[in-house]
């Protein structure tokens, strides 16, 4: 079934939301990352089986909900998702959140939804800070994507395990650069080091993790000492690639949440 569009209301104004699917199961509810879209997710949700439920939009700040207004704090960010998947899910959802939107997930999860059957967080960003989270770091981050120049030397230098094929590099650098500068700057200042490691507890639901191997900005060893003490039921499996998986390596992404999904039903 092709994709249709509906137009949802949140704070200050709406979002277009990409509804596809439609059949038995759960619906997916996905969150990109930090420089992403909704089309982040488009190899991944192709290899989905037929008639899945997808639902997906541009996070507040970003693409076109750029126009959106501040703040773009995380918890503005969960309310976001929070009453797209109300809106456009009338049965039980997963949330499927990737690196910023994988911590923007864990916070909806933990306020326990009506509907929510499970997350699935791809390369998140775990609850915990790391300690190499410094302000340091968190200042240069912040100019990763001030112009193409500098958003290919993140793809090249640190998101990447392997170069993107043409166009879907393109595509990273046209979403990358596609935000308004509060957004930009919002997750590297400020959202990055939050700590949601009480939220984080409150969580019910299963919880899968998958992680790259060769992701340098959240490597697996990060996520097992940062995120699963803190997420209950939460479980870690690791799959060839760097911290773009969605892009990198689509069809272990698709496959790994094909076999939550039917975990889930176990």
């Amino acid at each position: 079934m092709p994709e249709s569009t509906r137009v949802v209301a949140v704070a200050g104004g709406s979002v277009t939301v990409r509804t596809g699917g439609g059949g038995g199961g759960p619906a997916l509810v996905f969150a990109h990352y930090w420089g992403g879209s909704a089309g982040t997710w488009d190899e991944v949700v192709r290899r989905l089986p037929p008639g899945r439920a997808t639902v997906r939009f541009d996070q507040r700040g970003w693409g076109t909900s750029r126009e959106l207004p501040g703040p773009y704090r995380l918890e503005r960010l969960a309310d976001d998702l929070a009453r797209v998947a109300e809106e456009c899910v009338t049965g039980p959802f997963v949330l499927v959140g990737h690196s910023m939107g994988g911590k923007v997930a864990q916070l909806v999860a933990a306020r326990r939804p009506a509907g929510l059957a499970g997350v699935f967080l791809v390369a998140p960003a775990p609850p915990r800070p790391p300690a190499a989270v410094t302000e340091e770091y968190r200042e240069a981050l912040s100019h990763a994507y001030d112009s193409p120049e500098s958003v290919g030397h993140a793809l090249d230098q640190v998101l990447t395990a392997g170069p993107l094929p043409g166009p879907v590099r393109e595509a990273v650098v046209r979403d990358s650069l596609a935000a308004s500068d509060e957004a930009r700057t919002e997750w590297p200042l400020r959202g990055i080091a939050q700590d949601i490691t009480e939220a984080a507890r409150h969580i019910e639901v299963p919880v899968a993790v998958l992680a790259g191997r060769e992701d340098k900005v959240e490597p697996p060893a990060v996520l097992r000492a940062c995120l699963l003490p803190y997420v209950p039921h939460a479980t870690l499996a690791t799959v060839p690639g760097g911290h773009l998986l969605p892009l990198e390596a689509p069809e272990a992404v698709a496959g790994a949440l094909a076999g939550f999904l039917a975990g889930l039903r176990d």
